[in-house]
């Protein structure tokens, strides 16, 4: 009987066209469900557990469900991706979606204050999502 031993090598990068595709949908999905402070950060320069952050924050726990299982549905049934794990769903102040290459961050507003994700990877390159929110407009 012969054993073989692999040696380690480095798993591919995922296609980065898609991971972008992906996670700019979520975030439409998400401006359609009225999340506000949308973000997508690119830490594909920082990391290679994963591509992108979708961050967004919503008023309610209702609302954050939404979202999550809307997020869920449109990348599944739509673009034929699988959800990897689901975290904070019970609790609704941060609800994590890992897709693998990218991970939704859904947060009540005193928890994004608090734990200021974009401020933790201050270092990734922010996606231009201006086509997927529209203009700001001043209040």
């Amino acid at each position: 009987m012969a054993i073989s031993i692999a040696s380690p090598s480095i798993t591919p990068r995922a296609n980065p066209e898609r991971s972008l595709e992906l996670a700019l949908a979520a975030a439409r999905t998400a401006a359609d469900n009225r999340a506000t402070d949308l973000v997508v950060l690119d830490l594909r320069e920082l990391t290679s557990e994963f591509d992108y952050f979708v961050l967004a924050t919503g008023t309610s726990r209702r609302q954050l469900h939404a979202i999550a299982e809307d997020i869920d549905n449109v990348l599944e049934k739509d673009l034929h991706d699988r959800r990897l794990g689901r975290e904070g769903f019970d609790e609704s102040r941060w609800i994590l979606l890992d897709y693998g290459n990218i991970v939704v961050h859904l947060f009540d507003q005193e928890t994004r204050e608090y734990y200021r994700i974009e401020d933790l990877w201050g270092q990734a390159k922010r996606v231009d999502i201006s086509h997927i929110i529209g203009p700001r407009v001043p209040a």
